[in-house]
């Protein structure tokens, strides 16, 4: 299972400025997973969006869910993807 690693997506409004949100995830998951993302792709989009897709899963949309998604949260689905994920 060390192996595995997880590619984690986040698309956010560039015009609404949610950057700090998508840097501050992006941090967060940088220091408690490391060499166990494979990568995290940040993607600028508009009209008030803020998605995070784990593994090509969505785990939060900010039209679904409403809001910014804490940083815990964002880890635990990664936990729990790599957690399912086959050994190798």
């Amino acid at each position: 299972m060390a192996d595995e690693t997880v590619k984690v997506t986040i698309s956010y409004c560039a015009e609404c400025g949610y950057e700090p949100a998508a840097l501050s995830l992006t941090e967060y998951l940088m220091i408690h997973f490391k060499e166990r993302l494979s990568s995290i792709e940040l993607i600028p989009w508009y009209e008030g969006s803020f998605d995070v897709s784990v593994a090509d899963e969505l785990v939060h949309s900010m039209y679904r869910d409403g809001g910014f998604p804490e940083n815990q949260t964002i880890g635990q689905a990664v936990r729990e993807h790599l957690a399912a994920a086959p050994a190798s």
